[in-house]
């Protein structure tokens, strides 16, 4: 039986600026049983305009596009909680460089001290083969920066209150959680408080521990060894990596920027006008 659905129109789409098309599914809806032939359409117009990476942002409630998109040599991107990526790439002599959707985990480790030379240590609730001692921290949030992901890390799983000395150092490994690579970034924090308040949910236990105990102690993983014993060297030889606040002159997106500098200098980088994050 012949269908009585007509094209009257394509999807229009938001380009971008490598001739690329972006649909969004909830700002140009469709029924389903229009889709197919609206789709059809949108492609002829945009192989006609040489246009060349094509994507759909489908909606749940528009899910049963996916489908016909499918069918049509769409591909899978990414997708979150209520959306998913889809991308077709028209151009027949050009490679695709569709980039891959982000590859890698970001977490942080607080290197937490006070006064009396000990660090602030945490068992999980959850571990790993047997409970080790272990350096607070977690993931980093989205749109969170890296010193402000540790200081609420730190105040979560122990109620103590910190602020930024200096970044140590970095970890880089691979196929980690959902099979993506992971950076793991390790940040000296000064104690404002001393009264350990844990996390119920996710730490088992958690105290200070004198530093020297640290570095010996069987349940500590050589690695977290290696993280307290850089921030010996960094202060005996009074350097840190400092971070600056800047927005970039052509995007006008703010960023930061780690640098290492010695404990005494102002904080200045080569003429940047960066504003010091501490």
């Amino acid at each position: 039986m012949a269908s009585n659905i007509s094209c009257s129109n394509s999807f229009l789409g938001k380009e971008d600026r490598f001739e690329g098309i972006t649909v969004f599914s909830d700002v140009e809806t469709c029924d389903v049983e229009e889709f197919s032939c609206k789709l059809k359409s949108s492609l002829e117009t945009w192989r006609a305009n040489k246009k060349r990476g094509i994507w759909f942002k489908v909606h749940l409630d528009q899910c049963d596009w996916i489908p016909i998109l499918v069918k049509n040599g769409f591909k899978y991107h990414h997708a979150k909680e209520d959306y998913a990526m889809l991308y077709l790439w028209l151009p027949t002599t050009e490679t695709s460089n569709i980039p891959s959707y982000a590859h890698t985990m970001v977490g942080v480790g607080a290197v937490v001290c006070n006064n009396d030379d000990q660090v602030l240590v945490v068992k999980e609730k959850y571990f790993y083969k047997r409970p080790m001692w272990k350096l607070p921290g977690g993931y980093v949030e989205p749109n969170e920066n890296l010193v402000d992901a540790a200081i609420r890390e730190v105040l979560e799983e122990t109620g103590i209150k910190t602020e930024f000395e200096s970044v140590l150092t970095l970890r880089h490994g691979h196929h980690g959680m959902f099979d993506c690579s992971d950076i793991y970034v390790v940040v000296n924090l000064k104690a404002l408080g001393h009264d350990i308040q844990k996390c119920e949910r996710e730490i088992a236990d958690c105290q200070w521990m004198n530093i020297e105990e640290y570095l010996c102690h069987p349940h500590i993983h050589e690695l977290n060894r290696f993280f307290v014993n850089r921030l010996l060297h960094h202060k005996k030889h009074k350097v840190k990596i400092d971070c600056y606040h800047g927005i970039h002159q052509l995007l006008l997106k703010p960023y930061t920027v780690y640098s290492v500098v010695k404990s005494e200098d102002v904080e200045d980088l080569d003429g940047f006008s960066f504003s010091p994050s501490n």
